[in-house]
């Protein structure tokens, strides 16, 4: 077998530097490069086939989870990844199934080895697709705006939930189901068991759902809750207006204003300041 093509990424020179030293001692891994950040790797994997890389998890500006989605999107063979981490074992446990494997800093040397016996057998077994299709499944649904609470959720060994939320509605319309996309969705409001979904064409859809089911298909870093019977889509708020009384008013792009009850002020203006 030709040798194994790799790249070491880690933004700790002594972490790179040692974990090189112990991936010298096995004969079929050839070390390609040293990365010092996720665009370095980025750029290496672009520039040539690389076969394996060991992306570390906690790194300025780009973090792994970041890394490995831009490669999933942008490189033709993915390359196997095995995620290097200093999180606890109960932690990585979340994301444990998704990616090719793991290890934990410091770095055992039993681990190490176990490590490269799983990526012999993956090459050999040439599941490349099915792994590109795990790990951006996977990536897609835990990074973008979202990173940081992800990392700070493994810190804490709080449970990491794999989740993505949907681009589009179902919404029955007079004997048919259409697909509303969720992006189009300016705010919603509540009739009883009814949700009605304004949208940007100028249309009113009807959903029958509660507003605290529909609160969790929406993705929160879009969608925030004003009122207990209002959601809006933050990316159509033009802004927020405080009135004589203190109270505060929503206004959106298309004119239409909304109340902003008092339990959920400051929800919404943590909303707007990110």
């Amino acid at each position: 077998m030709s040798k194994i093509k790799t790249l070491i990424v880690d933004d700790e020179p002594l972490a790179r530097r040692g974990l090189a030293v112990r991936l010298a001692e096995f004969d079929d891994i050839e070390v390609i490069k040293l990365c010092n950040s996720g665009q370095e790797a980025i750029d290496a994997c672009q520039a040539g086939k690389i076969d394996l890389v060991f992306l570390d998890i906690q790194m300025p500006g780009m973090n792994g989870f970041e890394v490995a989605r831009a490669l999933s999107e942008s490189v033709r063979a993915l390359p196997a990844i095995v995620f290097v981490t200093a999180f606890d074992q109960f932690a990585v446990k979340a994301f444990e199934i998704h990616a090719l494997d793991y290890i934990l800093k410091p770095v055992d040397d039993n681990r190490l080895k176990q490590a490269v016996e799983k990526v012999h057998t993956y090459l050999k077994t040439q599941q490349d697709n099915a792994h590109k299709k795990k790990l951006a499944s996977f990536v897609a649904g835990i990074t973008g705006n979202n990173c940081e609470e992800i990392l700070k959720k493994l810190a804490t060994g709080d449970t990491l939930t794999d989740r993505r939320y949907p681009e589009s509605l179902a919404v029955k319309e007079q004997g048919e189901i259409i697909r509303v996309p969720v992006a189009t969705i300016q705010w919603v409001d509540a009739a009883g068991d009814y949700m009605c979904l304004h949208c940007q064409d100028g249309q009113t859809h009807i959903l029958r759902k509660t507003m605290k089911e529909l609160e969790q298909e929406l993705d929160p870093q879009l969608f925030v809750r004003v009122h207990r019977s209002a959601i809006v889509n933050t990316k159509q708020i033009s802004k927020l207006v405080t009135q004589v009384s203190g109270e505060y008013l929503l206004v959106l792009d298309n004119g239409q204003e909304l109340k902003v009850s008092r339990s959920y002020r400051d929800k919404v203006k943590a909303a707007l300041a990110n």
